[in-house]
């Protein structure tokens, strides 16, 4: 488990301990508690990982596109 809080890590840094974390659920040769804590850990890693993906998804909603379809600028978004 990586000691970098998780509201710090970056998208495929909490994927890939969440996989991680799935893997040892899955195999079932961890201990009750530890299980327990695993999955709290996986809960938590979830959550980073819808939200950075929804920070992403506002980022690509608020480009706006001139008259050829290029890229020409940011709109705000509500809620950012």
């Amino acid at each position: 488990m990586s000691d970098t809080p998780i509201s710090e890590m970056s998208f495929e840094a909490a994927m890939r301990e969440l996989e991680q974390v799935v893997g040892q659920l899955e195999r079932g040769d961890v201990e009750l508690e530890k299980s327990i804590a695993l999955y709290e850990r996986g809960a938590e890693l979830k959550k980073r990982c819808e939200d950075k993906l929804k920070e992403a998804e506002e980022k690509v909603a608020a480009i706006t596109l001139d008259g050829d379809g290029n890229p020409k600028g940011l709109t705000p978004v509500e809620g950012m």
